[in-house]
């Protein structure tokens, strides 16, 4: 028999994750609408009972020196889908039309969040210099779209949170994930770079112009020729109506692919391509009513939450040798709650034509929920930073010693805290 069985970490993930979504599938209408849980929150804490911590079943981090290449490229292909779906699900042209709003939201809203939590991290945890929480601040300045679409994609939030709210914050949400590359290159290349000249530099040509210009560039001209092949597919009858909804899991695959070998920003790439293959509407009409969609959602975001369960250190959120304490971390969480987006919001709603009133501007800014994005920059920032050449300094060292304990456990708090506060309150309005 012990021939025949072969019980490994692939074949255990199979059967977690299968084991997980059968059972969520089979009751989730009682758990939404009686207990108002979502697959996110029930698919993190699976993923903790299952994980190190408990039943030791599934451990991400004992993969060793490959646990932060799989957890970048998990969280990646999650991202990335949602991030097409985002901009396929948004109305026709709509990044033309609302340009405005969603420039003002995010640059000023990002650098105002970015700049301001680096200080208060740089108060809690004084062995980082203020370069180093910039870059800290960086991984968590992006709303996450995955969360964000699991939160006002629903039917309740459909029906209490009006059109314009739900798909200006859609489009923010898969902007400024996107954008956060810049935020946190100019962070790491002023902690790795020994002239400031040098990292402004470097921030402007391969930040700005190569990372996000570029991907922005390749990403939409990736959807504009697979539109435009599509159509003439359809017109010769070479394609059908399962074949299109196909497109959401492989184009935004391949964009990725592309992108990401090309050193480009293969997120924000992924938005592109899925707004410019639906900006005429004909994508749109061969996919609407489809439920395959929504399926691979499901199935996606149940995974990596479970994944994200089993790989919380929670061994590293009290480290005397880091300075990391749980109380630091809770009085970061509440200062991310509090300063991270409201203020700017309230301050720059009047120039934002999509938000009418105070109270919408309230509320666009207490939704801000930090998940995969935030693993996913954290992730890639440790990785930029082991990969530069020569020996790091002590600062560089603690930076990336620092960066998953803080990242994390306010991930951890913004699924527990934020998205149920938010998703409670859709549910009791309903």
């Amino acid at each position: 028999m012990r021939d025949v069985i072969d019980v490994t970490p692939v074949s255990l993930s199979y059967l977690v994750l299968g084991g997980f979504v059968v059972s969520f599938s089979m009751v989730s209408l009682a758990i939404k609408e009686r207990l108002y849980i979502g697959e996110v929150v029930l698919g993190t804490g699976f993923g903790v009972i299952i994980g190190p911590y408990c039943a030791n079943i599934f451990d991400p981090r004992s993969w060793g020196k490959e646990s932060n290449e799989i957890t970048l490229e998990v969280m990646r292909v999650v991202l990335a889908t949602g991030l097409f779906a985002i901009g396929v699900e948004l109305p026709g042209a709509y990044i033309r039309e609302h340009v405005k709003s969603l420039l003002i939201m995010v640059v000023p809203t990002m650098a105002f969040g970015w700049f301001i939590c680096a200080g208060f991290i740089q108060l809690l945890f004084p062995k980082l210099n203020f370069v180093s929480a910039l870059v800290v601040s960086a991984c968590l300045t992006p709303t996450d779209p995955v969360l964000a679409s699991a939160i006002i994609g629903g039917k309740f939030a459909v029906k209490n949170v009006p059109g314009h709210i739900r798909r200006i914050l859609a489009a923010e949400s898969a902007c400024n994930d996107g954008l956060a590359y810049p935020f946190l290159s100019i962070s790491i290349y002023l902690t790795i770079e020994a002239s400031t000249k040098v990292a402004f530099g470097k921030w402007f040509l391969i930040g700005w112009l190569y990372q996000v210009i570029l991907g922005s560039v390749i990403g939409a001209l990736l959807g504009w020729m697979f539109s435009f092949m599509m159509k003439f597919s359809h017109r010769k009858g070479l394609i059908d109506r399962e074949s299109f909804v196909a497109q959401y899991l492989s184009l935004a695959i391949f964009t990725i692919g592309v992108a990401s070998t090309l050193g480009s920003d293969d997120l924000l790439a992924a938005f592109a391509a899925g707004t410019a293959i639906s900006w005429d509407g004909h994508f749109n009409t061969h996919t609407e009513d489809e439920v395959f969609s929504s399926v691979i959602d499901l199935v996606l975001n149940c995974a990596c939450f479970i994944y994200i369960g089993a790989w919380l250190p929670f061994n590293q959120y009290d480290n005397d040798l880091l300075g990391i304490a749980v109380w630091k971390l809770v009085l970061l969480f509440v200062a991310f709650l509090a300063l991270r987006r409201i203020p700017a919001m309230l301050l720059l709603y009047k120039w934002i034509p999509d938000v009418t009133n105070w109270k919408e501007a309230l509320f666009c800014g207490h939704f801000g929920p930090m998940g995969v994005g935030a693993i996913f920059i954290s992730t890639l920032a440790i990785t930029r930073l082991s990969d530069e050449g020569g020996d790091p300094s002590d600062q560089e060292q603690l930076l990336s010693s620092m960066l998953h304990p803080i990242v994390s456990f306010v991930v951890l708090c913004s699924i527990l805290i934020r998205t149920q506060l938010i998703t409670y309150s859709q549910y009791c309005r309903s």
